[in-house]
């Protein structure tokens, strides 16, 4: 490993958990940000284009900086490493700009909130990219081995799910009066105990991750006049990572399933209310928080460790194959659990469910870090950073599509919020069966392809062998 604490096996339990601090601040801030964003329709009257032009462009400018943002990582030289001040940076900005994007006012104009929002959103963005990409690449290079690349990915995720525990609760508060009074003044307060925390969650693998000097690497030249080659070095370096064909199959699978997810995520609140409820919001009660709440947990307590074991024991693809195959069961069970009357039966297939989302990013970000391992031996480079920026990249344009197609699965199913659940029966019916199934067709897809994938430990270990003898060859 070229230029971090890598070369021992095994990561300080200390380590694992400063990298998932930042894992805690990394999911939490979008959490977060998915609920307040309801306020900017629901109170403060922005129409649905402001919605979209928001939603998406600060998303689009993000899949652009991210790659930049990985080329620059993977070459900075300096005494505190390639990707701790990066870190720094960009959750001090995160955090002011998290503050300063929600302070919105019903008594501006509308045009003066949406630009103001906008702005401050693309600051948030800059800040996120600044944070996220050298964070994720911290994490590929913490160590050479094949399971305790695992027991890191696991670790982070285990810490970051917290977020989509507490997340879920912050619709209670903001609509309860007795805290708040009025959901515009609670997201301006709430914003200020969100981004101080996380701010400080982003910072801790900057403070405590070590890193060595890469003062006398032999990096790309970093500087104003290189900046116009260096895009095109950044295009190159996508075209070198997408001919390794598992990475393809990585990207591909990912995309499947969280974005397949994210797609009906978004119907969750219809569905349970108008499915179980006959479209009354009052009288779900914390049905919905609960869902996604209890989801999180079972993910935290129960997938995340499952998956760990399971891919020690039979290998990562197997372990994946096998806990996408148990979200599948969980899937189809929720088709017959949703009854109207009874939403407790809907948690009895949680614990299956969440073995799809929950298991995804612990295996798929290990395996990323053996993909790049093959990476260097096959280009003598190590680019963590760039081998990151792709495999989000794909996540936030999936993420962004994601968005529309629910917005498409609405219209195609003709569901009217406006009406209760028996005056379109149909509709909430054909909501429920896109709920279920459409990520049964995104998982299967997904299974398919990584079906070959062809990194096991063995494999690995020869990599990582040869690797090793041209670094020894080098330093005689």
């Amino acid at each position: 490993m070229s230029n971090t604490i890598t070369k021992n096996k095994k990561v300080a339990m200390g380590q694992k958990i400063a990298f998932g601090i930042g894992m805690f601040a990394n999911q939490m801030f979008p959490a977060i940000l998915g609920i307040f964003m309801v306020v900017l329709v629901q109170d403060l009257g922005f129409p649905g284009w402001m919605w979209s032009l928001i939603y998406f462009f600060p998303r689009i400018f993000d899949s652009i900086t991210d790659p930049i943002m990985g080329f620059i990582s993977d070459n900075t030289k300096s005494k505190w490493g390639r990707r701790r001040q990066y870190v720094l940076i960009g959750g001090i900005i995160m955090g002011i700009a998290y503050v300063f994007m929600w302070q919105l006012f019903k008594e501006n104009s509308l045009q003066f909130n949406f630009w103001y929002f906008f702005l401050w959103s693309i600051v948030f963005y800059l800040g996120l990219t600044f944070f996220s990409v050298p964070y994720v690449a911290m994490g590929y290079e913490m160590s050479d081995d094949f399971h305790e690349r695992t027991s890191i990915m696991a670790i982070a995720q285990w810490i970051g799910q917290w977020a989509w525990v507490i997340a879920p609760w912050f619709w209670v508060i903001m609509y309860d009066p007795d805290w708040f009074p009025s959901a515009e003044v609670a997201v301006r307060e709430l914003s200020i105990w969100v981004a101080i925390p996380c701010a400080i969650c982003a910072i801790v693998p900057a403070l405590f991750i070590k890193s060595e000097s890469t003062l006398d690497k032999d990096y790309e030249p970093l500087n104003t006049v290189n900046i116009g080659g260096s895009l095109i070095k950044i295009f190159a370096s996508f075209k070198e990572a997408f001919k390794i064909k598992v990475f393809r199959k990585l990207c591909g699978a990912t995309f499947l399933i969280y974005n397949a997810f994210n797609t009906v995520a978004a119907l969750t609140f219809f569905v349970i209310v108008y499915k179980l409820f006959n479209g009354d919001a009052a009288e779900s009660g914390i049905w919905v928080s609960l869902f996604g709440c209890l989801g999180a947990l079972g993910t935290t307590f129960l997938v995340i460790p499952i998956i760990t074991y399971m891919s020690k024991i039979w290998g990562k693809k197997k372990a994946f194959l096998v806990a996408q195959g148990i979200s599948i069961i969980g899937y189809i069970m929720l088709w017959f659990l949703f009854v109207p009357g009874k939403p407790w039966m809907y948690i009895i297939a949680l614990p299956f469910f969440s073995f799809g989302i929950g298991s995804l990013f612990t295996i798929m970000m290990s395996m990323t870090a053996d993909i790049i391992d093959i990476d260097e031996l096959n280009t003598g480079k190590r680019r963590e950073g760039i081998f990151g920026a792709i495999y989000w990249w794909m996540v936030k344009v999936g993420f962004a599509i994601a968005g529309a197609l629910s917005g498409a699965i609405i219209a195609v199913v003709g569901f009217n919020p406006d009406l209760v659940t028996t005056d379109q029966q149909a509709a909430v019916d054909g909501l429920h069966t896109f709920f279920c199934f459409f990520p049964v067709l995104g998982t299967v897809l997904a299974m398919y392809i990584m079906w070959d994938y062809d990194i096991d430990e063995k494999r690995a270990n020869e990599i990582r062998e040869k690797l090793e003898k041209r670094k020894s060859a080098k330093t005689i």
